[in-house]
């Protein structure tokens, strides 16, 4: 595929509908999402497979206690019902990969609905023990099967990738959330109903309520089927990535697939290897991955056991459990607001190294209330890790290969996680504990802390390394990111914002054009030149002549309304993009003109620009130096024009690190290559530079 390379200019109030607001407000952006009704339908059925799910748990353990008359039996029924829920996603998980990206995915979370369905009803007529662990296992081996269809479709009932996010972050609360609360307080009704209606032992039969549990388990399947296949039919849309593809490319792809041209199992996992160790972004993730769930197993292997060694009694275990959670929901509920202000690619790896240097301060912690801290502190890098990998997998891999990248994670989840958990209280166990004072608290040293400590090293270079593989803005210093993140300024993902300030509206568009000519013959990348919309922007004399809009402040918000519209439309999503954008006085011209000629305050200008742009500043701004006496007369005066250099000036004085001065005087021509020397310059001692986009890059 060849760069691209294009210029475009754009017209104030130019483009599409404007993407949501940077800085919306969760409840908005779910909002947003959930009126997209093939979403909203798919959410609701996500809903009742997590009822079910969960209920499972419970109603499959009920049932099995009940089905083995042995005591020692019944007290491993919970872990049976779990492993056998837990092994299919070790063996499935890649098949339902495979089958995601191979067939029609609404038919494939249909058939798979039906096969769990009949399942759990089969668990109630046979009523045997053994048959409750082999139909256990063949219903998850069905989800395995589920799941991969559904988190590949997710992207393609959206409207827009920046929505992915959001769509996971509602998926994930009615799943651990909402379904969980519902399946709780439904086993408990259910259970109860018996007892509260006053009927008679035997009722329900010779299995009681556990086996109307099973039923009911069935039925929420049975209808989650229905609902897929008859309501919710954009399950079966695909929708390739277009960008940088030609029409006709994009015509081709849009057409259906003939059965005899589709890929077979085998090719399909040859091109899944082939994607992960071609993609940087890909396998950072999976790498990433690996090393999180692993210090996540070692967690959650040791976490009885270290508890005890804190000496903070029985309920501490029930405490640090409560901890991590919070964690977690904090951790998932702030990542939105994080990723505006840090690349996902970014995110995902400190995000992991963070988690890894607050499992060491857990396993060194010698109170309580600081494991505590050091616990959520955990969960919520862990949480922010968790949805940065999906968010990254929905809107970055192609549809066509989505499938197979869910399933590798999720498989990879439950693998690596199951493992760690298997083998680390056998690591325990070879470490003979001790008991040490500090700072007068005597604290347990048993195997816990060195697994822990073990497990937070891993994670912090395995995060490095995948921040390594993933990162896409090398050129770009990571502090730089870290600061925007502190001081709440957003962030651009692969975009460069070039701005031309000066006295003239004349000079800056002409000196513009230029650049952005330039830049088009010398750059890969796409080109987008933006003017100032306070120049002679047509809705902006409408809406001062129809408000008659007369006083310097009234016109100062107008003119403020206009270029937030500008940023939001058009500005933001190229510079997400990965393209130049090219800006005619952005800032710094305007408010030197309000603050000098109509007397305005300059601090309060700047604050009403920095609302007004998202606090959005240029990377390079290029101040044309011009004597304003040898301009033509001008809607100001000399002495006025003279009062607006003078403040550039200082502007360009009191931040030399974004600002270059060129002098102004003489042709345009010869202006032209000066602007172009300097700006070369610039970006090369920056190392900004003009290459192109890097594999695995947004365009």
């Amino acid at each position: 595929m060849g760069p691209i390379s294009e210029v475009v200019h754009v017209e104030p109030g130019a483009g599409g509908e404007a993407p949501a607001g940077r800085d919306a407000s969760t409840i908005h952006r779910a909002r947003r999402v959930l009126a997209i009704r093939p979403f909203r339908r798919l959410w609701g059925v996500t809903y009742l497979c997590s009822v079910a799910d969960w209920l499972t748990i419970l109603g499959l353990t009920s049932l099995a206690t009940q089905l083995t008359p042995n005591y020692t039996a019944q007290n491993f029924a919970f872990t049976g019902v779990l492993l056998s829920a837990l092994l299919p996603g070790l063996i499935f998980a890649p098949l339902g990969g495979l089958l995601a990206d191979r067939f029609d995915r609404r038919k494939v979370m249909f058939v798979a609905d039906i096969f769990r369905c009949g399942f759990l009803l089969s668990v109630a007529l046979v009523g045997t023990s053994w048959w409750l662990y082999v139909a256990n296992f063949l219903a998850s081996a069905s989800a395995m099967m589920w799941i991969p269809s559904k988190e590949a479709a997710v992207p393609n009932l959206l409207k827009r990738p920046d929505q992915v996010e959001t769509a996971n972050q509602l998926g994930l609360v009615m799943t651990y959330g909402l379904a969980t609360v519902t399946a709780g307080a439904l086993y408990a009704v259910v259970t109860r109903i018996a007892a509260s209606v006053g009927l008679p032992s035997g009722f329900f039969g010779e299995l009681g309520v556990a086996k109307v549990i099973v039923v009911l388990i069935a039925l929420l399947y049975l209808a989650s089927a229905i609902l897929v296949l008859t309501r919710i039919p954009e399950l079966s849309v695909r929708k390739p990535r277009m960008a940088g593809v030609s029409h006709e490319q994009a015509e081709k792809a849009a057409k259906p697939v003939k059965e005899a041209d589709k890929p077979g199992l085998g090719e399909l996992v040859r091109d899944a290897g082939k994607y992960v160790r071609s993609t940087p972004l890909v396998r950072g993730l999976l790498i990433g991955a690996a090393g999180a769930f692993a210090a996540g197993g070692a967690v959650v292997g040791s976490a009885k056991t270290y508890s005890t060694s804190l000496n903070a009694g029985d309920s501490t275990w029930g405490l640090l459990v409560v901890a991590v959670f919070i964690g977690l929901a904090t951790g998932m509920g702030g990542t939105p607001k994080l990723a505006r202000r840090l690349p996902h690619d970014r995110l995902f790896g400190i995000s992991i190294v963070l988690a890894g240097l607050a499992l060491i301060l857990v396993a060194l912690s010698p109170h309580l209330t600081v494991s505590l801290l050091a616990v959520s502190l955990v969960g919520a890098c862990a949480g922010a890790a968790f949805l940065t990998g999906v968010t990254i997998i929905g809107s970055q891999v192609d549809d066509a290969i989505r499938g197979r990248i869910n399933a590798i994670y999720q498989s990879m989840m439950k693998i690596i996680v199951f493992g760690s958990v298997a083998v680390v209280p056998l690591l325990i166990g070879l470490t003979n504990a001790r008991t040490i004072t500090v700072w007068g608290n005597p604290i347990i040293i048993d195997g816990t802390r060195p697994v822990m400590l073990g497990g937070g090293a891993l994670a912090a270079i395995v995060g490095i390394v995948a921040y390594r593989q993933m990162d896409s803005r090398r050129s770009e210093p990571i502090m730089a990111d870290l600061r925007n993140a502190i001081r709440r300024r957003p962030r651009r993902v692969n975009g460069l914002l070039i701005a031309l300030e000066g006295t003239t509206a004349a000079d800056t568009a002409v000196q513009a054009s230029k650049l952005a000519e330039w830049l088009r013959s010398v750059s890969p990348r796409p080109v987008v030149l933006a003017a100032d919309p306070a120049l002679d922007d047509e809705r902006l004399a409408t809406i001062i002549g129809n408000a008659s809009l007369s006083g310097a402040r009234a016109q100062a918000l107008a003119a403020a309304a206009v270029r937030a519209d500008l940023v939001e439309r058009n500005v933001n999503p190229a510079l997400d993009g990965g393209s130049i954008v090219v800006m005619e006085r952005f800032v710094d011209s305007p408010l030197a003109h309000l603050s000098a000629v109509a007397g305005l305050d300059a601090k309060e200008l700047e604050g009403l620009a920095d609302w007004a742009t998202g606090r959005l500043r240029p990377d390079v701004t290029v101040l044309l130096d011009a004597d304003p006496g040898a301009n033509a007369p001008g809607p100001i005066s000399v002495e006025d024009q003279w009062r607006v250099q003078n403040l550039l000036s200082e502007m360009a004085a009191a931040d030399p690190d974004h600002y270059v001065v060129v002098d102004a005087d003489g042709p345009a021509d010869e202006v032209g290559d000066r602007v172009r020397t300097a700006v070369a310059a610039v970006l090369a001692q920056r190392k900004l530079g003009l290459a192109p986009l890097a594999e695995g890059e947004d365009r």
